[in-house]
């Protein structure tokens, strides 16, 4: 128990301040990492490696030989592996931290106003669409910028109005199969193709603008809407997630929560 206790007493002396930091930033290292693969699809596969690395730290605490040499081999190719199968999360990731939060798009004064007005617009015609069976695929940029979807389509750059959006997506339209781009509070593009998502999690009723819509939200910070040409259903994919059954004032408030903008109400209410 004394050789204990001294054990502890030497590791105490040589603990410097320096340390702390240096734990407390590992720490939430280890914590954001988990964060970050929880709710993706590489959460299982996370999983999985974390299982691996156990098993290769037990067998080396075991002195076993043989899983020592093959666990050793496969971490050698393992860090290149882990670079392919995690490229659409390191790359939102790389985004993500690359947008700056102080400028973001949606709390430029200029153009907050035109960005709350286009919700309005986008809303009503997202319900006016899934009220006449029309499919429609409306992007909102948020602070991944969406260059290289854009240049797949026709770039328009015009003010957002229901009967511009309408047309756009009707089903005798050139463009109509294609997504539409808002950025600033304009748009800025349609008939543009997203990236699809290849999830084993997306039920089989799901058509491609819905896996359109969700792979595009997987690898960018983009606020998608998607109106089903079947049901009429209006969905919202963020985050590699979708939801589904909104309505005009649900969805605007979704979006004005997504985008951190005041619903009108409130600021006419600051007004007075």
């Amino acid at each position: 128990m004394s050789i204990l206790t001294e054990y502890f007493r030497y590791i105490i002396s040589q603990f410097r301040l320096i340390d702390i930091l240096d734990i407390i930033l590992l720490t939430t290292l280890v914590f954001v990492i988990i964060w970050f693969f929880r709710d993706r699809r590489a959460g299982k596969l996370f999983t999985g490696l974390a299982i691996f690395f156990a098993a290769l730290l037990l067998c080396a605490l075991l002195d076993l030989r043989g899983m020592n040499f093959i666990f050793s081999a496969i971490l050698q190719v393992g860090l290149i592996a882990l670079i392919i199968i995690f490229q659409p999360e390191i790359r939102s990731a790389l985004e993500n931290l690359g947008g700056n939060p102080i400028k973001k798009i949606i709390h430029d004064k200029k153009s907050g106003g035109n960005v709350r007005e286009a919700i309005q617009h986008i809303c009503n015609a997202a319900t006016e669409l899934s009220q006449q069976y029309t499919g429609a695929l409306i992007v909102i940029e948020r602070n991944t910028h969406l260059g290289d979807i854009v240049q797949t389509g026709i770039v328009i750059n015009a003010d957002p109005d229901e009967s511009l959006i309408k047309n756009i997506f009707f089903n005798k339209a050139p463009l109509h199969d294609g997504a539409m781009i808002i950025r600033n509070g304009r748009v800025h593009a349609a008939g543009c193709f997203l990236p699809l998502s290849t999830s084993d999690e997306i039920i089989k009723d799901l058509g491609t603008r819905h896996r359109a819509a969700i792979g595009l939200s997987e690898c960018s910070d983009a606020a998608v809407i998607v109106v089903s040409e079947e049901t009429g259903t209006i969905s919202l994919a963020v985050d590699g997630k979708l939801h589904r059954n909104y309505d005009s004032k649900t969805l605007c408030r979704e979006l004005y929560k997504l985008l951190d903008i005041e619903e009108e109400k409130k600021v006419k209410g600051a007004k007075k």
